[in-house]
């Protein structure tokens, strides 16, 4: 009887010990990324009642937050926003990379099927995404009972943030005018999705990209995601990831401040204030957290700036590849010695050098020479010998953690400060560079646990995933570099 009593103290202490280990979590996590969105853009608009205004009045507002890596591209932002480190170590290497030879997109797989389409739609997976993000931690510390579901209208911004195993990632195929995802996910579009994509037809077939529209549709899908998979009503805590992609497509065309930029920012105010009042009747504002962030910035155009008396410039690097390409032919004799090109990361082309018996470090420094003579080019650089030049220290840490061998390409050119690529006519505006129109970037945390208030000390993008998930008492990711903001 003693030794079954003393069985039974074990037993009832062991389950005390479990008890006492509980974490207090939020019953959802929000993260919410707004692509392009530029820091200074809290405080150039004057937001209503709600939306922005809510989150600068209640949420702790970090005003230095800064990418650490380049090209400060869309993929690239929201992998390392999510999974807490850079391109050096997920291996998104821009929103186009070389792949085993081949170029492709960051979540392109030919493996699998689009699901919800057309025959044309294509299948996509994060298989390329290398680490964990923090979808992937909650599901490790909650024994896989937690749940993500990633929104967008690109498809890397909603595969990308949602991990390796959410129960649903879904984005915008234009050519079936619908939202679709992938065999990587499920053989058939759940019923709740097939339903939106009928009863917003009408919207579906619209500009989303260039209108306010392409917003609302996003946060409806985001909403409907809410609440048909009940994200936030179970035992473990569930992650919505949500980007509204059109606030970049837009900006593209027609420019930092346009009309049309400025309408979908007037939307998306709104959109946000919606959006909160849907969480906090659903899920109270104590128990969830949400963090507003963007993938990258923005550079004003080159009309916009000028046209000011301001210093600006810009490039065409297909111009710079097709120069320098000329300058080698006369050097060696041997036609495209540059392989490719995909924005700011130039790739050799192994196969013509070796064919042509040709000496690879000196071609290397003759294509570097060759591309860096543009004045708008202020230096292209060997990465492998990048601590041989002569280049500013934080330059080089970012070329360096945004390079990642096999996928980025060889040389990396430098644009002088404020020079973007783009043409002297548009009035669009872009991004990449590692200037601070692009990489300085909002962020916002509110809800569970936060504090109002701000600072403006050096925060990262990287800290974004280790702050989410010290917060929540679980594991960062396993290529965090990020430290976390909050004590």
């Amino acid at each position: 009887m003693k030794r079954i009593n003393r069985v039974l103290v074990v037993v009832m202490g062991v389950v005390a010990l479990c008890v006492n280990a509980q974490v207090e979590r939020p019953k959802l996590v929000v993260g919410l990324v707004v692509d392009q969105m530029r820091w200074d853009y809290l405080y150039n608009y004057q937001w209503g009642e709600g939306g922005f205004k809510t989150l600068l009045q209640d949420g702790y507002r970090c005003n230095n937050t800064i990418i650490d890596y380049v090209p400060t591209v869309t993929a690239a932002g929201h992998a390392s926003i999510y999974s807490g480190t850079t391109p050096a170590f997920h291996g998104i290497a821009g929103n186009n990379f070389m792949l085993n030879g081949k170029n492709v997109t960051s979540v392109q797989d030919d493996s699998e099927r689009g699901v919800g389409g057309n025959k044309d739609t294509r299948g996509k997976s994060p298989r390329n995404l290398i680490t964990t993000n923090i979808a992937d931690q909650l599901l490790l510390a909650t024994n896989f009972k937690s749940r993500t579901v990633g929104i967008a209208i690109k498809d890397r911004a909603s595969i990308l943030p949602s991990g390796h195993r959410p129960i649903g990632a879904y984005w915008f195929d234009k050519g079936s005018a619908s939202f679709v995802t992938s065999t990587y996910y499920m053989e058939k579009l759940p019923k709740w999705v097939a339903d939106f994509n009928k009863k917003h037809h009408d919207e579906l077939t619209t500009d989303l990209g260039n209108l306010p529209m392409g917003t609302t549709i996003t946060f409806a899908l985001a909403e409907q995601a809410l609440i048909n998979e009940r994200l936030g009503q179970g035992e473990a805590t569930d992650m919505l990831t949500i980007s509204v992609s059109n606030t970049d497509m837009c900006a593209h065309y027609y420019g930092t401040h346009s009309p049309k930029v400025d309408s979908i920012y007037w939307q998306l105010d709104k959109e946000i204030a919606h959006f909160i009042d849907v969480l906090d009747q659903r899920i109270g504002r104590d128990n969830y957290l949400l963090f507003l962030t963007a993938d990258h910035g923005g550079t004003h155009s080159y009309p916009r700036m000028t046209s000011h008396g301001l210093p600006s410039g810009c490039m065409s690097s297909s111009d710079i590849l097709a120069a320098a390409n000329a300058e080698l032919e006369r050097q060696f004799g041997i036609p495209k010695l540059i392989k490719e090109d995909m924005g700011f990361t130039f790739y050799l082309n192994h196969e013509a050098i070796d064919s042509g018996h040709l000496d690879y470090d000196v071609v290397m420094r003759a294509a570097c020479l060759a591309l860096q003579r543009p004045e708008e080019i202020q230096w292209a650089i060997d990465v492998a010998h990048i601590d041989t030049y002569p280049i500013p220290t934080i330059l080089k840490e970012r070329v360096k953690l945004g390079y990642f061998a096999g996928r980025s390409g060889e040389i990396y050119i430098v644009p002088r400060t404020g020079v973007y690529s783009g043409k002297t006519e548009w009035a669009a505006s872009n991004h990449g560079t590692w200037s601070q129109s692009d990489s300085h970037i909002p962020l916002i945390f509110m809800g569970w646990h936060i504090t109002p208030g701000e600072t403006s000390r050096l925060t990262h993008m990287t800290d974004i995933a280790a702050t989410v998930c010290a917060m929540l008492h679980i594991q960062a990711p396993n290529g965090c570099i990020g430290t976390p903001i909050f004590e």
